[in-house]
């Protein structure tokens, strides 16, 4: 039974009766109602192998990329069916952001900004492009660090940078939604604290919904958090609320650190 004490006025999405198969009869998401919150930062907690990531990935059909899929239900964009969308124009709506850093290793940091329009093979004059990687680094706070260097691989730089710029670079192509996996489980607490800070931001301008294991880190930054486990929503609420007043066992039982 999923405990939910929250009442969304217009969200952005909408998951309904959502089921995810990777073999046949074996769901690793099972009947997930949800709606996540605009201009927020949703949370998705729980145990390793509870269905997180595969719920996450499955917000811009990410996880379709997997062999024999099995998808019931539906994700709404808008009150608009995902599943019914051309996927090039979804990812452009919702970005993603993944658990380590990735820049291109054979592009620039330019060229690792404005990747998603070369891929996709949109053309843009220059002064476009340098106005949206400058845009971008600057949303990330990274700028100032990086623009005399614009040219050279993204790979020189810290962990913690590369992680802005893949930030930058789900950015650039002007979503209305992020997804980040774990975006901080490989870097220090210094540049961790860097993009808790960024996340907190750019909720201003973007709903991000976010994989996390750090329940400190969920309680620090995000408005509403999901407590999944063996692919069921057990919980859904303010994280305040559910940090200090679960409703279920099992989440007070993963809050208290009594298994994860």
């Amino acid at each position: 039974m999923k405990e939910n004490n929250l009442d969304i006025q217009n969200p952005i999405l909408s998951i309904k009766d959502l089921s995810i198969a990777y073999v046949q009869d074996k769901y690793a998401v099972k009947n997930v109602n949800a709606e996540i919150e605009r201009n927020a930062i949703t949370a998705i907690m729980g145990p390793s192998g509870c269905g997180k990531s595969t719920l996450l990935r499955a917000i811009n059909r990410m996880h379709e990329l997997y062999p024999n899929i099995n998808t019931k239900g539906e994700i709404l964009l808008h009150q608009e069916n995902i599943y019914k969308m051309d996927t090039i124009k979804l990812r452009r709506k919702i970005g993603m952001v993944f658990q380590r850093p990735n820049p291109f290793p054979t592009m620039s940091i330019y060229d690792n900004v404005i990747a998603g329009y070369k891929l996709n093979g949109v053309k843009l004059k220059k002064q476009q492009r340098d106005e949206i990687v400058e845009k971008s680094l600057q949303d990330v706070t990274l700028w100032s660090e990086v623009k005399d260097s614009l040219f050279k691989k993204g790979t020189f730089l810290s962990g913690g940078q590369q992680q802005r710029l893949c930030i930058a670079r789900a950015l650039a192509y002007n979503p209305e939604v992020i997804l980040l996996d774990e975006p901080t489980s490989a870097l220090d607490p210094i540049a961790t604290a860097r993009v808790e800070e960024l996340l907190v931001e750019l909720k201003k301008k973007y709903t991000i919904v976010l994989v996390t294991h750090n329940m400190s880190q969920a309680a620090r930054i995000s408005d509403n958090s999901l407590f999944m486990y063996l692919g069921e929503l057990v919980e859904y609420g303010k994280t305040n609320v559910m940090f200090t007043n679960p409703i279920d066992s099992r989440t007070e039982a993963y809050l208290t650190g009594q298994f994860g």
